[in-house]
């Protein structure tokens, strides 16, 4: 192909375009008159009509605006009620300005009908939708769930009520809805046969947030993760660790697995367990434990801590300690039985109480009278 050809190519294409804009400006192919005069004449009549009807249409909206405004000051009207109003409002100025002029371009009246019809039905979708979204949220509140499962339900019907939208908007253009509507739900069994690992998890989201076994905030144990509950969707529930780790984990395992709920009550008991000498005295180690414990901001005054004798060992009297928390505490409990064992120490330490270590005596006889003891010491794993 040489720049001839590429040309002529071009020529053809911008020729083409002349005589379709030439037609649909009203000139005759055939003489090649187009009474331009006539035409700006129509083109003006035309710009002027739609200008009034522009006009007209606007201040029409303008006042109703004004009215929601006076009475939901009059009535004192939730914000969200006049919000609804004023964007039906605004809906119902953009559609019918948009019918005006479409009626004023030559647009036949079958179209026009046709998109009247479809926008007064999606009119109605869009008020069904707000209104009935506003009964939702009345609902959970008065049985007190979370706002979970008020956006999952929101969802559900934005999804029913667009179908319907499209299905109503659809019909009224002439279209075949129950071909569309057969020919979607073949498409949907096989996207959902391609993808039941996404369906199990969002049938597993959908049981976990009507469950409430857990909620937002909550910290859970799963397994051999534990954290905080930091977000709960349709597909995986996402928990903070005590790393500030996100881990995000699937639903459906979620839903398969023993779940433990640390926060679920409004408090939550712990122990330590540590170790005394066997003559030691155990009253007095039980009050050096109890005083200190209850010095400690973060354990709770009532259920009030206690220390309570776990067994008899060989080298000492095994000691478990058992204190209360608040839930906010949990994600911090290493650290708080950790710093529990260290005030232990130190307060058997100033009391006196003996805080053994394994250890093993050998007696050996040299053949003289003195007899020498060696002491072979141990490490220890008491506290």
């Amino acid at each position: 192909m040489n720049a001839s050809d590429i040309t002529q190519f071009f020529e053809k294409i911008l020729r083409e375009l002349y005589h379709n804009i030439y037609w649909l400006l009203g000139g005759s192919l055939d003489d090649q008159t187009l009474n331009w005069s006539k035409l700006g004449l129509s083109f003006l009549g035309t710009g002027i009509k739609i200008v009034i009807l522009l006009v007209v249409i606007g201040f029409i909206y303008w006042l109703l605006v004004y009215l929601v405004k006076s009475v939901r000051k009059i009535f004192n009207l939730s914000h969200r009620y006049a919000r609804i109003a004023r964007a039906t409002l605004r809906y119902l100025w953009f559609m019918t300005s948009l019918i005006a002029v479409m009626s004023q371009i030559g647009i036949q009246a079958d179209l026009v009908k046709a998109t009247a019809k479809a926008a007064t039905w999606a009119g109605f979708y869009y008020v069904l939708w707000a209104v009935s979204g506003q009964m939702v949220s009345s609902v959970l509140k008065h049985y007190d769930l979370n706002a979970s499962i008020e956006q999952l339900l929101k969802n559900l019907l934005l999804v029913l009520i667009l179908v319907l939208a499209f299905a109503t908007v659809m019909a009224k253009f002439g279209f075949d809805i129950f071909s569309i509507v057969a020919g979607l739900g073949i498409a949907g069994l096989a996207v959902g046969w391609a993808s039941q690992s996404t369906l199990a998890n969002f049938i597993a989201g959908i049981v976990i947030l009507v469950e409430q076994s857990f909620q937002v905030g909550d910290w859970i144990r799963l397994g051999d993760k534990e954290g905080r509950v930091v977000k709960i969707s349709l597909r995986a529930t996402q928990i903070l660790d005590r790393d500030n780790i996100i881990i995000i984990i699937p639903n459906s395992a979620v839903a398969s697995s023993e779940v433990v709920n640390l926060t679920s009550k409004k408090m939550i008991r712990f122990d330590v367990k540590t170790r005394i000498g066997l003559h030691a005295d155990i009253t007095k180690a039980r009050s050096a434990i109890i005083k200190t414990l209850q010095k400690d901001e973060v354990v709770l005054k009532h259920p009030a801590p206690i220390a309570t004798v776990d067994g008899i060992g060989e080298s000492g009297i095994n000691i478990i300690v058992r204190f209360w928390v608040a839930p906010l505490s949990v994600a911090r409990i290493p650290v708080i039985k950790e710093n529990i064992n260290e005030k232990i120490k130190r307060a058997l330490d100033d009391a006196g109480v003996e805080v053994p270590y394994p250890y093993m005596k050998l007696i050996l006889d040299d053949g003289a009278d003195d007899v020498k003891k060696v002491i072979i010491q141990k490490s220890s794993d008491a506290v």
